[in-house]
């Protein structure tokens, strides 16, 4: 149960994201995607 317990305590002492931070952050991995996508396409078109 100590395991559990040290799970939400580290969970609640985790600095999470702000609003603006998270929107950025969903951007950013949308572009990565985006850009991985168009490369895995190119190359398998070749």
């Amino acid at each position: 149960m100590g395991f559990i317990k040290d799970i939400f305590k580290l969970l609640k002492e985790t600095t999470w994201p702000t609003r603006k931070e998270s929107w950025r952050d969903f951007r950013s991995i949308m572009e990565y995607t985006a850009f991985f996508v168009v490369i895995i396409y190119i190359f398998d078109q070749l």
